[in-house]
């Protein structure tokens, strides 16, 4: 069994989340993917964290995963106020999409869980024109009940068979960080939850254009798409988010000044 690897993180509500840029966190996903390592990668948002935030349970599911991604930007721009300073996004999407080009160049397979038959079979059809080598595992979907454990035993022995090294999974925050960390040890590849990345890049909803992402505003964007579904999830986590996040650099503003006067009062002791 391969130890654990601690990547350098900084905290973002007191979570942590990994601090490494796009390219560094793509190749660090593929070096365990190549060895069929059980790892988890969550790709975290403002959602993600205010659950963490209010649920200790989900807490500790986001805490021992092994690579955390900034997947929103106000995650991007509190990192980089907090010292990360070159800190890029490392949205789903964008690892999605650089996955399944990567893949097909380092004989990757890659197993897909979760969404619906019909989603999974558009994707099916525009990965094999988009990524024609790519190899794709199997695409599973899951019923929105619990699966029973005879299912379960089933569908991780049908994941570990197929000698899949990278599994996406689409079942929505925190079902899929839930199942995955349920499964670490078991699924022997890397386990990403993607989100909502499988009816996008199917077709049934848009992402953003660049210049939204950009500035944060990929939120709206979703919310005018989907305004019955989401508003509630937009009006429970952004402002709450809000004021946690100001207090963060707030408190660290504060405990930096405290300590550079401290430190100036010894040397002048010193001196």
């Amino acid at each position: 069994m391969v130890g654990r690897v601690f990547l350098p993180t900084q905290k973002v509500l007191d979570f942590p989340i990994t601090a490494l840029r796009f390219d560094e966190q793509i190749q660090t996903i593929l070096k365990w993917a190549n060895t069929h390592e059980s790892k988890t990668v969550c790709v975290a948002n403002v959602h993600m964290l205010m659950e963490a935030h209010r649920n200790p349970d989900f807490a500790n599911v986001l805490r021992n995963a092994d690579l955390v991604t900034p997947d929103g930007m106000p995650l991007v721009w509190m990192m980089r106020k907090m010292g990360a300073r070159y800190q890029d996004r490392v949205a789903g999407m964008d690892i999605f999409l650089v996955l399944c080009q990567l893949a097909q160049t380092q004989n990757l397979s890659v197993f897909f869980v979760g969404s619906q038959t019909e989603i999974l079979s558009r994707m099916r059809k525009r990965l094999e024109k988009e990524f024609p080598q790519m190899k794709i595992a199997a695409m599973e979907p899951l019923p929105f009940r619990p699966i029973t454990e005879i299912e379960d035993e089933a569908l991780t022995e049908k994941i570990n068979s197929s000698g899949a090294g990278i599994v996406l999974v689409s079942l929505g925050c925190p079902k899929q960080e839930n199942w995955m960390a349920q499964h670490q040890g078991k699924i022997q590849a890397v386990m990403i939850g993607v989100g909502g990345v499988f009816p996008v890049y199917a077709g049934i909803q848009k992402r953003a254009p660049r210049i939204v992402r950009d500035l944060g505003f990929e939120w709206l964007y979703r919310w005018l798409q989907e305004p019955r579904r989401l508003w509630h999830r937009y009006v429970t986590t952004i402002p709450p988010f809000i004021l946690l996040a100001l207090k963060q650099l707030l408190m660290s503003s504060y405990f930096g000044n405290f300590f550079q006067i401290r430190e100036r009062s010894l040397r002048s002791k010193v001196e």
